[in-house]
C-alpha cells in the first residue's frame, strides 16, 4: 500500500502560481506512473496531468496544458505539480495518485492522497 502525503496549496490570487509536492511510501516509487486530479466543489474528480515512471512522458488535460507541469524526482519519492497562470477555475482539492502501472496510459487504478486545496481568487 502507498502512501501519498500532498503539500503546497493555498489561496493565491489569478495569474499567480503554486507548486503542489507529493511524498510517497510503501512502494518502490519508480515502478508506477503517478498523476494530479482535482475536484472543485460540486462536480467529479478529474485528471489533470500525470507522469510515466521515468519521467519519459508525460500527459496533461486540455484544460491545465501549457500552463501546468508534472515532474518526479525517484530519487527523492516525490512529484510535483507547478502552477502557472493560475484561473479562479483552477480552485479545488488537489489530489496526488499513484498509478498501478508503470504508465499512466495502461494505469487502471489510482491510488490516492488526502488532497490538498488551492483557492485562486479574481
Amino acid at each position: 500500500q502507498v502512501q501519498l502525503v500532498e503539500s503546497g496549496g493555498g489561496l493565491v490570487q489569478a495569474g499567480g502560481s503554486l507548486t503542489l509536492s507529493c511524498a510517497a511510501s510503501g512502494r518502490t516509487f519508480k515502478n508506477y506512473a503517478m498523476g494530479w486530479f482535482r475536484q472543485a466543489p460540486g462536480k467529479e474528480r478529474k485528471f489533470i496531468a500525470g507522469i510515466s515512471w521515468s519521467g519519459g512522458s508525460t500527459y496533461y488535460a486540455d484544460s491545465v496544458k501549457g500552463r501546468f507541469t508534472i515532474s518526479r524526482d525517484n530519487a527523492e519519492n516525490t512529484v510535483t505539480l507547478q502552477m502557472n497562470s493560475l484561473k479562479p477555475e483552477d480552485t479545488a482539492v488537489y489530489y496526488c495518485a499513484a498509478g498501478s502501472s508503470r504508465l499512466v496510459a495502461t494505469t487502471a487504478k489510482w491510488d490516492w492522497g488526502q488532497g490538498t486545496q488551492v483557492t485562486v481568487s479574481s
